[in-house]
């Protein structure tokens, strides 16, 4: 049975990370090979460019490395890749992003620090009520 399945673009290749590069999953392309597979990045899709600043949640605001305050591009991005997925069985995400990470992200203090948390987009797909797996923990809920 095929599935339709939202993915983070950075898995499957797309140079859409802050640093301009990818985290391309070849064992998750495999996996979803036979399927439809919907690419999404909500920062890029709130404005963002390739490369950015990178950014973190602190305090519920979206903020890069300098102080500058990005939340209403992540919502905005949020919003804008919500509606291309939510008809999907299944959303495979980038863990530890500010837009997707499912289970933790980093602290805001851009110290590598994580804490238990989701990303702008992960918090509003939880809602929506698809199954999130983050990529590299396999992990779904």
């Amino acid at each position: 049975m095929t599935m339709k399945v939202g993915m983070s673009a950075c898995l499957a290749g797309v140079n859409c990370k802050y640093n301009g590069k990818n985290n391309y999953d070849s064992d998750l392309m495999e996996r979803f090979k036979n399927d439809e597979i919907i690419l999404i990045c909500p920062e890029m899709e709130g404005g963002l460019p390739c490369p950015r600043i990178p950014c973190e949640i602190k305090e519920g605001r979206v903020i890069d490395a300098n102080g500058q305050d990005h939340t209403q591009a992540f919502e905005e991005g949020a919003l804008h890749a919500l509606d291309r997925i939510k008809d999907c069985d299944l959303l495979v995400l980038q863990p530890r992003s500010p837009s997707c990470g499912v289970h933790e992200i980093y602290d805001g203090s851009f110290t590598n620090k994580r804490v238990p948390g989701s990303g702008i987009f992960a918090q509003k797909a939880k809602k929506l009520k698809i199954p999130l797996m983050e990529a590299s923990t396999k992990k779904t809920i």
